[in-house]
């Protein structure tokens, strides 16, 4: 786990925005150029561009430009930090629980 800490942090923080989780929501269904990912958010396009560098910087998208449209791609892969953490922790509490309900579930002595 601490040899992952770094790219989890980096990955939770970019997701704990909410226009970016909905961005990578988005960018889920493939790619799309900034001017259309920026549509139906009620803020300006510098402000939008605040939060896709967030996200390049994280891993979590690539973009690259074409003319004058800089198109926006999910980076899938990147993704797998979280998935990988949530599998730790899910087997950690999977354990909690079953060495709960084995205790629950012994005979108790009485004295």
């Amino acid at each position: 786990m601490a040899n992952h800490s770094q790219p989890l942090d980096e990955v939770f923080l970019a997701l704990a925005d909410p226009t970016r989780r909905e961005v990578v929501r988005r960018l889920g269904r493939g790619p799309v150029s900034v001017g259309d990912l920026a549509r139906p958010f009620p803020i300006t396009l510098p402000s939008f561009m605040k939060h896709v560098r967030a996200l390049e910087a994280s891993g979590l998208i690539r973009t690259a430009k074409s003319g004058r449209v800089r198109t926006c791609t999910l980076n899938r892969e990147r993704l797998a930090v979280v998935d990988d953490w949530l599998a730790e922790q899910r087997s950690l509490w999977e354990e909690r629980t079953d060495r709960l309900e084995n205790f629950l579930n012994e005979p108790q002595e009485t004295s």
